[in-house]
């Protein structure tokens, strides 16, 4: 698929943990010649900055103030996105247990989102992105040329996470409740729930291979594209 360079669209795919978000986003972007911005990478590397800081995760004062001192680049490359804090490249060490599990945490803090939303809404302005995370279609990118919401059943999606982390016994049952403590919270938050933006297209993707999701995204794209510039 390829794109007229005067057209950049802003891409939205939310949905839960599991769900298949990052490596949807990942391949579209590369097919695109977009950038894959996470919103969960950078929610995970200001968790590892308080880990490193000694700041709690309930503390949203000293989280916020946190935020505005860090800088929180993501840069493409053929493996995916680096994530570097501060100029420290942090792209391993943010995917593990304890710091995912953070950045759950962190992300319930209205003066965190605001933070959080303003940085991405500024490195998506131009267009040409395909963003992942919980709230893009509805909070950060309202406007969005294509929102997705990608969901899949709770058990799938704690499969699928087990299996990429190549987990057995008490680390897998730790990490699926880790996972439906993570859906409570998601949905539940006071401030930008996981819910699908009104006019998002909902797709399943629980009895779906990646590639067979990836092209119904891919359709979506190609049917926005076709029908001239809106933006």
């Amino acid at each position: 698929m390829t794109e007229s360079p005067s057209r950049k669209l802003i891409v939205a795919i939310d949905g839960p943990a599991g769900a298949g978000k990052s490596t949807i986003a990942s391949r579209l972007a590369r097919k695109l010649g977009y950038v894959n911005l996470e919103s969960g990478a950078m929610y995970r590397a200001l968790a590892l900055k308080a880990i490193e800081h000694d700041v709690s995760f309930d503390d949203e004062a000293a989280l916020d103030q946190l935020a505005h001192t860090s800088r929180i680049q993501l840069e493409p490359s053929l493996g995916g996105n680096r994530v570097l804090l501060d100029g420290r490249e942090v792209t391993a060490r943010v995917r593990e247990t304890d710091v995912t599990e953070g950045a759950s945490r962190v992300s319930v803090h209205p003066a965190v989102r605001a933070w959080m939303v303003a940085r991405q809404q500024e490195m998506g302005a131009g267009g040409g992105v395909v963003m992942e995370g919980r709230d893009i279609g509805t909070k950060v990118f309202p406007h969005a040329d294509v929102k997705v919401f990608l969901d899949a059943d709770p058990v799938v999606r704690e499969q699928r996470r087990l299996q990429q982390q190549n987990l057995k016994g008490t680390a897998a049952d730790a990490t699926a409740s880790e996972l439906r403590d993570r859906d409570r919270r998601d949905r539940t938050r006071a401030i930008s729930p996981l819910v699908p933006a009104t006019d998002a297209m909902m797709i399943d993707s629980t009895g779906l291979s990646e590639d067979e999701v990836l092209r119904r995204v891919e359709q979506l794209v190609e049917e926005k594209l076709e029908g001239g510039p809106t933006r």
